[in-house]
């Protein structure tokens, strides 16, 4: 603007000029003037143009300006950005030399343990060789056990069938002893608790009579009463033919005087024995093969006290009937 003003006034003071010059000049100055106009015109035109490139800059400066104020704000968020992310970096740089250095510590111990378990498993290994070395014997012994097992399971049950063959040998045994005994205490019912006594122990029938209920002191002669009790056992025993009979002399520990064929106990007891056997073989059919007589004399006393009671009772004759176990002994010879 202040370029067109210049212009104006050029032209104002060119006119004052030409009043006052020759024609000549006039139309030199006409001519100039014309020449000024179209230069004017040309400026005006010129002006224009940068007037609108000024109005562009101008704009394009703005819009420069603010970009610059966008890039200015991008690069501050940029560089804040950018330090935010150089700590970052820092502390993660460091977080990673921190790992690196506690892998590299792992790994040195991953090595000892690697070692360690290696040795370990070495070991391991080698027990479990001889584990199984172990097994492999006990299995052996345990097969070989199993064939004694089997071998021994097969004597066993014929032991078994042995047991119980002999246990039934055994029951007829103990059952002919109770038989025995019943019948023993059914004909000798009157004489019970008179001097006589029946009683069963260790498979055995046990007839005891006192001396007063067979012979006078010191006699070896059967008194009546006598005779009549040893009728009565010597009819059972010849009904029972498995039964084995041993009659016992006892005496007292009195000794003998010495008088006769009598010399001391030992010949009381077995004299008196004697005697009874020979009246069991006079009243029955009972084979003699079957009896036996023994004197004890004084030494197997039923009260050893020095008592007149205590003598009384060992003074006696013991019948002692036991059952025949030959079928007991062939079962033992076939076992």
């Amino acid at each position: 603007m202040k370029t067109y003003s210049k212009y104006i006034s050029v032209l104002i003071i060119a006119g004052l000029m030409a009043s006052c010059v020759p024609q000549r000049k006039l139309e030199e100055e006409q001519a100039k003037r014309g020449n000024c106009e179209k230069e004017l015109a040309a400026l005006k035109t010129t002006n224009q143009a940068c007037e609108a490139k000024l109005d562009e800059a101008t704009k394009s400066l703005a819009d420069n300006a603010r970009q610059i104020q966008e890039l200015i704000k991008d690069t501050t968020a940029l560089g804040k950005s950018f330090r935010n992310t150089a700590v970052n970096y820092e502390k993660i740089n460091k977080l990673n030399e921190q790992l690196l250095e506690k892998h590299n510590q792992l790994l040195a111990g991953n090595v000892a343990d690697t070692k360690k378990l290696s040795g370990e498993l070495h070991a391991t290994q080698e027990q479990l060789l001889k584990k199984q070395d172990e097994l492999k014997t006990l299995e052996t012994k345990l097969n070989e056990q199993k064939t004694n097992l089997d071998a021994l399971t097969v004597e066993l049950k014929k032991r078994e069938a042995r047991v119980a063959e002999l246990e039934g040998v055994l029951k007829k045994k103990d059952d002919a002893v109770n038989e025995l005994k019943k019948k023993l205490t059914d004909a000798l019912f009157g004489f019970e608790g008179k001097g006589l006594t029946i009683t069963q122990k260790n498979g055995k029938v046990y007839v005891s009579m006192e001396e007063n209920l067979l012979f006078a002191s010191g006699s070896t002669t059967v008194e009546v009463k006598g005779v009549e009790a040893l009728k009565k056992v010597a009819k059972v025993i010849e009904q029972n033919t498995d039964i084995n009979i041993l009659i016992e002399g006892h005496t007292d520990d009195v000794p003998m005087a010495g008088k006769g064929d009598i010399k001391d106990n030992w010949d009381l007891s077995v004299m008196r024995a004697t005697a009874i056997v020979k009246i069991i073989t006079k009243n029955s059919t009972v084979d003699p093969r079957r009896l036996t007589a023994a004197g004890r004399g004084e030494y197997f006393p039923i009260d050893p006290a020095k008592t007149a009671e205590a003598r009384k009772k060992n003074r006696r004759t013991e019948i002692i009937l036991t059952p025949k176990l030959d079928e007991l002994f062939k079962v033992l010879e076939t076992n």
